[in-house]
């Protein structure tokens, strides 16, 4: 079977497509025929070997893969061969390991998927998943009726647009150009701002009739981070679930304090808050995959390649201009 590996950490060419034996399950395991695998950021990460939660090289830097059972051993209950199922790395014991033909893993690491749900949207959910724990786990107990998303075309960020309308909030998207404007509009955004030439804080404010947000999602940070403040509303919080442009220099405390009249919060969040909270990270994505199974979100993909064609997902990933979920196919 053909598997990527990574053995010295670097760009797009550091992934190698490689021919390996095909894994027979053990004790307690299925095996998975891939159809489907997810290109996202912590793929990036373990591929340039800067990831905190780093596998031991020579890695598979997959993390995602959406399948069918096509092994198991006489010990593992409740799955079937042919069933659809969606794996995360999340649910393992290390990241990684998810760009192969054919991959095993514990079966109570796997999750049914309805036979309805389309493998290549069901491999975009883990970015539901995130988007989920941050709509509905991080907030203030009051929840948000108004959300500023940074970033709406990207993918947690069109899984953000989604989730959030389908919570019944008024959604405000960050694009860069109009076609990222007219993608987002078309998830389900209420209004987009540009924000290469806009004033975010001030066209929030705007569009929310001087109120304010009750939420600001940013996955950025940087030197723009701090003065997301300026657009929340009462009660509001400002939540990082990411630092691509660093971290901010200035006085959090101090920025917050200059707006006591709205009482603001900041969160910083991470995934793997989850990572020994196996009933809550199992939870999110029975919620999502339950969501897709009724079409009630729809993850948009980007772009699809095939597994040879890896060192080109990742370059595309990279270069930021997809608009949604960039997947591959064997």
């Amino acid at each position: 079977m053909r598997a990527v590996l990574v053995r010295q950490p670097g760009g797009p060419d550091a992934l190698e497509v490689v021919e390996l034996p095909v894994p027979e399950p053990g004790p307690g395991q299925v095996q998975i025929r891939a159809e489907a695998f997810g290109v996202g950021q912590p793929d990036v990460l373990i591929r340039r070997g800067v990831y905190k939660w780093m596998p031991p090289l020579p890695a598979n830097p997959g993390n995602d893969v959406a399948g069918r059972i096509s092994a198991l051993r006489a010990d593992v209950e409740g799955f079937a061969i042919g069933q659809k199922v969606l794996l995360s790395a999340r649910d393992l014991s290390q990241r990684g390991g998810c760009y192969a033909d054919y991959v095993v893993a514990p079966a109570e690491a796997v999750h049914a998927l309805p036979d309805n749900v389309e493998l290549h949207a069901a491999v975009c959910l883990s970015n539901y998943q995130v988007a989920c724990a941050l709509l509905h786990e991080c907030r203030h107990p009051r929840a948000p009726a108004s959300v500023l998303v940074i970033g709406a075309a990207g993918g947690v960020g069109t899984a953000l647009v989604q989730l959030a309308k389908l919570a019944q909030m008024t959604v405000i998207g960050t694009v860069s150009t109009e076609q990222k404007a007219e993608f987002a509009l078309g998830n389900g955004a209420d209004h987009v701002i540009f924000y290469r030439r806009e004033d975010v804080v001030a066209r929030t404010r705007e569009l929310t009739k001087g109120e304010g947000v009750g939420l600001v999602l940013d996955h950025v940070c940087g030197p723009e981070f701090i003065g997301y403040l300026g657009a929340l509303g009462k009660w509001g919080t400002l939540l990082s679930y990411n630092a691509f442009a660093g971290l901010p220099e200035e006085n959090l405390m101090a920025a917050m304090r200059n707006h006591l009249d709205i009482c603001p919060a900041a969160r910083c969040f991470s995934f793997h808050i989850y990572d020994h909270d196996r009933d809550g990270r199992r939870a999110l994505m029975r919620s999502v995959i339950e969501a897709l199974g009724r079409n009630a979100i729809k993850p948009a993909i980007s772009a699809v390649l095939k597994l040879d064609q890896v060192r080109q997902a990742h370059t595309l990933l990279e270069q930021g201009s997809a608009l949604g979920k960039i997947i591959m196919t064997p």
